[in-house]
This record gives structure tokens, sequence and C-alpha cells, in this order.
């Protein structure tokens, strides 16, 4: 086969690539790995989304394939470094949904700002309280943000906009980075100390084995008492518990988070009965024009490789050649 979809995809750029290759779907196969391994031996292509996982066991079994659609921004989900050693090309369009997330993430921070979604159960519930329902200015308040990539700089343009400083950790961005410069944005020493001075806290970082629940109750602990912690990055970056016992003692004022440790979450838990907690099914990216963005991207250089081309968005360290 030219192309395997293992996740659910209903687009035109998908109906373009099934015009001139042959594209075999099943949604289902990410959720059996032997399935997953025999479908991919035949493979020339595959698209995921982020549920698909991309080992380097899976890549071993997969002797014909050339390239990988990732349908979206993270890569945790492809072992990224074993793809490349195979000479399979790994392509996802990085900036396609940028601002959609940078967007979502302001939307989050007013919500939780001024307690709009509190104020919107309570008024369809027939209830009128004014006084419950105030919250306080943007403007003139700090936001770190924990990940300065193409995220983190939009957040930092937009919430400029409304009057914020912008302070940030990022162990990768240099005091004299031009990115600080262009948002007004000062870089922290520490994490720690990013989080000592901020009344909201940003997280834009990948999920890696270093940033795993980084936030944890030791820096939550180190957080100004009251602030909010906005997460629209990856979910495994939290310690979802240690968070929930900060808000519960008010060491945090309120949370946004659209990712979660685990995808869907599962059982009921303590943050979905805060008032102060909003809680997204992992959307910020799923908007019309990012999810146009990134499938057109991913359509155009499958297409180019099958083809014999070569992939624009390609996130190996080189763009590799197939043994």
């Amino acid at each position: 086969m030219d192309i395997l979809i293992t996740e659910a995809f209903d687009d035109p750029a998908i109906t373009r690539l099934e015009a001139e290759h042959n594209v075999v779907h099943e949604p289902g196969a990410f959720q059996d790995s032997a399935r997953l391994r025999e479908l991919i031996a035949e493979a020339r292509t595959i698209i995921v989304r982020n549920q698909t996982q991309l080992t380097a066991e899976v890549l071993e079994a997969a002797p014909n394939l050339i390239g990988i659609g990732r349908m979206g921004v993270g890569l945790d989900n492809i072992d990224v470094a074993r793809a490349s050693e195979l000479g399979i090309v790994v392509v996802a369009p990085l900036d396609a949904n940028s601002t959609s997330v940078a967007e979502m993430t302001l939307g989050v921070m007013l919500g939780l700002a001024r307690r709009i979604p509190a104020s919107d159960r309570k008024t369809k519930a027939g209830g009128w309280d004014r006084k419950g329902g105030t919250g306080v200015e943007l403007s003139g308040k700090t936001l770190a943000i924990c990940g300065f990539g193409r995220v983190g700089r939009k957040v930092a343009r937009l919430a400029r906009a409304f009057g914020m400083r912008i302070i940030v950790s990022d162990p990768f961005v240099e005091a004299g980075s031009p990115s600080l410069a262009e948002t007004d944005a000062e870089l922290c020493s520490s994490l720690e100390d990013a989080l000592g001075q901020a009344d909201y806290i940003s997280a834009h970082s990948p999920l890696t084995p270093e940033t795993k629940r980084m936030f944890n109750a030791e820096l939550f602990a180190r957080t100004k008492p009251g602030a909010y912690f906005i997460n629209t990055s990856r979910g495994g970056i939290v310690d979802e518990e240690a968070l929930s016992e900060a808000l519960q003692s008010g060491q945090l004022g309120g949370a946004a988070l659209d990712v979660r440790e685990k995808e869907p979450p599962g059982e009921p838990d303590d943050l979905e009965a805060m008032d102060n907690v909003i809680l997204l099914p992992h959307v910020g990216g799923w908007t019309r024009e990012a999810l146009s963005r990134t499938h057109e991207a991913v359509a155009n250089d499958l297409d180019s490789l099958l083809k014999g081309g070569e992939a624009r968005n390609f996130v190996n360290q080189k763009s590799p050649t197939r043994p």
C-alpha cells in the first residue's frame, strides 16, 4: 500500500491522496500493536495523529516505509531518531497550528481571570451571581511563558496587547535572543525564578524524558500564591496529583488544561469538580484553519515522497535517504 492511515481522518486533502495513491484506512489499528506491525510492514507511508505509537520496534517492522505524516505537532509518539536511522522522513508541519494554540491560551487565560465558565454555569442554572463573578484584569499582570518556541512567542505577542509583563523560562534561549527583544520579554535565570514572579504561568514545552512531570509538587510550592496555571502543550509535563493538591490548598488560584496525562482521562478526578479549573479535550490546535494547513502540508509532502521527491516539513535532523 502507498499510505496507511491508523486514526480517523476525513479531509479533502486525504480525498486528493486517494485519487492518486493506494490508501488503506484502519482507524483502530493504533489500539492493536500486532495488527499495526502487520499493516505497516506493507506500507510505504503512514499518517497518524497522537495515538499511534511508532516506536523503534514498530518502525523496524516496516521495511518499505519511506515517510511518516504526523497530523499535528507533538512528536512524543514517534521515535524520530530511529526513523532517521532507518531513512524514514518524518513530516510534521510544526507551525501550522501555532496561531490557534496561542489564541486558545489567551482564551482560557481570560476565562480564568474573569471566571467566565463558572459564571456561565451559574447563570444558565438560574442564578445571577455578580459578586461571585468578580474577576481580575490581565493588564499589569506578569505572565511566565515556560518554553519560548513558536507557540510561546505568539502567546507573548498576544499577551503584550493586553498590557501584560512577559517573563520567559527556556534553557535554549539566550539573554540576547532577538525573540526576547521582539516581544519585549525578560529572560529569567531559572524556572523557579519565573514561577515565583508570575500571576499567570503558561506551559509550552514538548514532552521529553527531561520534561516529564516537570511541573511537580516542588515547583508548584514555589509559585506566587494564587497564580493561575495553563497547559496547552503536553499533558505529561504536569504531575496532575500535585496540581490538584496545589489548587485545593490555594497555592494556585486556578488552572486551565487543554491536555492531560492520559487522554481521554478515564475515571473522574478532583480536577473535574473544581469551579476554578477549565478542562478541554485537546482542541487548542483544532480550528478549521489549523487543520486545513496541517492536512494540506502533510498530504503534499507524502505525495511528493511517493513520487520520488522531497518533503518540505520534515523534522529529522536532516532529510534522510532510505538505505
